[in-house]
């Protein structure tokens, strides 16, 4: 599949229903508009029915980032290790 704007590839898969190519992560069928089944969670990413317990998200230090510090110790967002609480 090929972007309309800059002509690169694009990651696509195939609607189950009528084999046509449609983007990644598509929640419908852009050609027969089946529903896809829903897409796993990316990498980092907490499954929304689990159990995961968002009191316990260490958020970045950078006090200006909206993301979460990973099990590798930096932002999952801008990439800065975890320099403890801002001040």
């Amino acid at each position: 599949m090929q972007c309309p704007h800059c002509e690169g590839d694009l990651p696509f898969t195939k609607c189950p229903a009528c084999s046509r190519e449609i983007p990644d992560d598509s929640r419908f069928c852009c050609y027969c508009g089946k529903a896809l089944p829903e897409a796993q969670p990316a990498a980092g990413q907490a499954p929304e029915d689990s159990d995961y317990d968002f009191s316990k998200r260490i958020l970045c230090s950078d006090g200006t980032c909206i993301g979460v510090i990973n099990e590798h110790g930096v932002c999952n967002e801008c990439g800065k290790p975890y320099e403890g609480e801002p001040t």
